[in-house]
C-alpha cells in the first residue's frame, strides 16, 4: 500500500501538517523516533500568527484559557530594572493575543484534532533510510519488531535540528553558533516574581533568565562557565542553575518543591540549502534553527505547514502540477531567513561579548527599546501577523511598499456571512479551503463555482464581509493571505488559478 503521505516528526510542525492533509482526506502517515508524546514544556509560546494558523484547522481547543496572554519581561542589571517590555499590551489591538503555554500541551490539542480526523502518530518507529524515484519514496523505518518498507508519494521531514530526513537527502544545512551553551531547569517553586512574564539578569556578558510557566512552575536558564565539563548529569545542571539563580535573585532556594526537568542544548542559527529535493520536503526546525529570542521557532513552524499543506493537498488530488510545491520554498525560506536575522541580532545586542558593545547596549539600544512605540513595532514583527509573501512565486506584481491591501498580503481577520446570512469570522471558517469575498451574495457564489471548478468540490467558501467593498473581490488562500485582488470577473479569477495551478 502506498499513503500519499509519509510525515517524520509528531512536533507541532508535523502533527499541524498532518491535521492539514486529514482535512482534505489525504492518506498521510505520521512517525516519530520518540517512544511516546513530550511531557517537557521545550517551547514556551504561540505568537498571535500560530494562534492563527491552528484557529484555522479546528486544533486551537482550549489553549486560550489555559495560557497567559498579558507578558511583561523585564530585564536587570544587578538589582536595577533597565528594560521592561508589555508583550501582551504592544498589540492589544490585535485580535488574536500572544498565549504563553507549553509546547507539550500545544501537540495535545493537535493529537486531539488529529485523532477526531481519523489520523494517528506511529510511536517508537524511526527512519533508517529513504530512495526515491520519479513516482515514490520507499523509506526504510525501524520499530521494535524489525525493520521494515513504507511506500509514500512524498516525504516531509518535520523531524527538528539533527533532522534524519535533511540528511538522508543530502540537503546542507550551513549556519553558525550563537550561544556557546545553555543550561535549563522547569521547576515548581514559590517565588517573589511576576507570574505573567519574565526576568533576565544581564551580567558581564551573561545572562539567567526566569520565565514563569502557567500552573506553579517557572522556568530557569543560563550561560554556564566556559570550563564547565560537558554531560552533566540532570542533577548538576539542576544545582548550577538553581545556584546561580539564588546568588542573582537572593531568593532563598528551600522555595523550590519539585525538579521537573533539566537539560542543557546550544543555540544555533543555520538555514537549509533547499526546502525540497524531488519528493521530499523538509519544514519546521529541520529546515531552520534560530535563538528562541521572541519564540519565533516553534510559530515558524506552524505556518511552514500550513503553506506546505495547501499546496500538497491540491498536488495530491492532481487539481496542480508539482511545481506548486517550488513556491513552498520561494515564500517560506526568505521568511526563515529574516526570522533568523532578526533573532540573532536580539541576542547580540542584549548578550554583548565585550565592553564596548556593552556601552552600546546601556547607552544606545536600552533608551531606544524604552520608547513604547519601538516596542510595539518589535512585538507586531514578533506577532508574524505582518508576514506576506508580495514579490514572491504567486504575487510576484505585487509592489513591495504600496498601500493597502495586495496579493500576497495576510488578510485581516473579518467578521463575514455566509451564502445562507449565518455569521461567522474568516479565518474560522476557512478550515483548510479558500474563501471568496464579494460584495454581494450572488457575485461570492459565481466567483466561487469558478474557483472551485479548478480547485475541486467542497475546497471554496463564499462569503460576504459584513462591511463589503462591493468594488473588488478577493480570493483567500487556505493560509489566510490574499491570492487573487480585482474588480468582480469571475473569469480573471480563474485564469490566475490556472496559472498557479499549472505554470506554464
Amino acid at each position: 500500500m502506498t499513503d500519499s503521505v509519509l510525515i517524520v516528526g509528531a512536533g507541532p510542525t508535523g502533527l499541524a501538517l498532518a491535521v492539514h492533509l486529514a482535512l482534505h482526506d489525504i492518506p498521510v502517515r505520521v512517525i516519530d523516533a520518540a517512544p511516546g508524546p513530550a511531557t517537557t514544556s521545550r517551547a514556551l509560546g504561540l505568537q498571535p500568527r500560530g494562534v492563527e494558523v491552528l484557529e484555522r484547522i479546528g486544533a486551537l481547543g482550549d489553549l486560550p484559557r489555559r495560557s497567559q496572554s498579558s507578558l511583561t519581561m523585564s530585564y536587570n542589571d544587578g538589582p536595577r530594572t533597565v528594560l521592561r517590555l508589555s508583550v501582551g499590551q504592544a498589540v492589544a489591538d490585535q485580535p488574536k493575543q500572544a498565549l504563553l503555554i507549553s509546547q507539550a500541551e500545544v501537540e495535545g490539542t493537535l493529537r486531539e484534532r488529529l485523532a477526531a480526523l481519523g489520523g494517528t502518530v506511529e510511536w517508537d518507529t524511526r527512519l533508517v533510510a529513504a530512495a526515491q524515484d520519479a513516482g515514490h519514496v520507499t523509506a526504510t523505518v525501524r520499530t521494535a519488531g524489525g525493520e521494515h518498507h513504507v511506500q509514500a508519494h512524498w516525504l516531509i521531514g518535520c523531524d527538528g535540528a539533527h533532522s534524519t530526513v535533511r540528511k538522508l537527502a543530502g540537503i546542507g544545512f550551513p549556519g553558525r553558533r550563537l550561544l556557546e551553551r545553555l543550561l535549563m531547569v522547569d521547576v515548581q517553586a514559590r517565588w517573589p516574581f511576576d507570574r505573567n512574564g519574565s526576568t533576565t539578569w544581564m551580567e558581564a556578558g551573561h545572562m539567567l533568565s526566569v520565565t514563569a510557566l502557567p500552573g506553579d512552575t517557572w522556568r530557569v536558564f543560563t550561560e554556564p562557565p566556559a570550563d564547565l565539563p560537558d554531560r552533566l548529569s540532570e542533577q548538576e545542571i539542576t544545582d548550577r542553575v538553581l545556584g546561580e539563580f539564588h546568588r542573582r535573585s537572593g531568593v532563598a532556594l528551600d522555595t523550590v518543591t519539585a525538579v521537573r526537568w533539566a537539560s542543557e542544548f546550544r543555540i544555533h542559527r543555520r538555514l537549509a540549502d533547499a526546502y525540497r529535493r524531488g519528493r521530499i520536503l523538509l519544514a519546521g526546525d529541520a529546515a531552520h534553527i534560530q535563538s528562541p529570542t521572541g519564540g519565533q521557532g516553534q510559530n515558524t513552524g506552524l505556518g511552514d505547514a500550513e503553506n506546505l499543506a495547501w499546496k500538497l493537498v491540491l498536488v495530491a488530488l492532481g487539481r496542480a502540477d508539482r511545481r506548486l510545491l517550488d513556491t513552498y520554498e520561494g515564500e517560506r525560506r526568505p521568511l526563515a531567513r529574516n526570522v533568523l536575522r532578526a533573532t540573532s541580532t536580539a541576542v547580540e545586542i542584549m548578550l554583548p561579548r565585550t565592553r564596548f558593545r556593552r556601552l552600546v547596549r546601556d547607552r544606545v539600544a536600552l533608551p531606544v527599546l524604552r520608547v513604547p512605540a519601538v516596542q510595539r513595532r518589535l512585538w507586531l514583527a514578533a506577532s508574524q501577523l505582518g508576514i506576506g509573501y508580495r514579490g514572491g512565486p504567486l504575487a510576484r506584481d505585487s509592489r513591495r511598499w504600496a498601500p493597502g491591501l495586495h496579493p500576497g498580503d495576510r488578510m485581516p481577520d473579518l467578521a463575514c456571512r455566509r451564502l445562507d446570512g449565518t455569521g461567522t469570522t474568516l479565518h474560522a471558517a476557512l478550515g483548510g479551503r479558500w474563501a471568496v469575498l464579494a460584495g454581494t451574495p450572488d457575485l461570492a457564489a459565481r466567483h466561487a463555482t469558478a474557483a472551485e471548478a479548478l480547485l475541486g468540490a467542497g475546497m471554496v467558501i463564499a462569503l460576504t464581509p459584513v462591511e463589503p467593498d462591493s468594488s473588488r473581490t478577493v480570493l483567500i488562500r487556505p493560509d489566510g493571505h490574499i491570492g487573487w485582488r480585482g474588480r468582480p470577473a469571475p473569469d480573471r479569477l480563474a485564469a490566475w488559478l490556472n496559472t498557479v495551478l499549472w505554470p506554464a
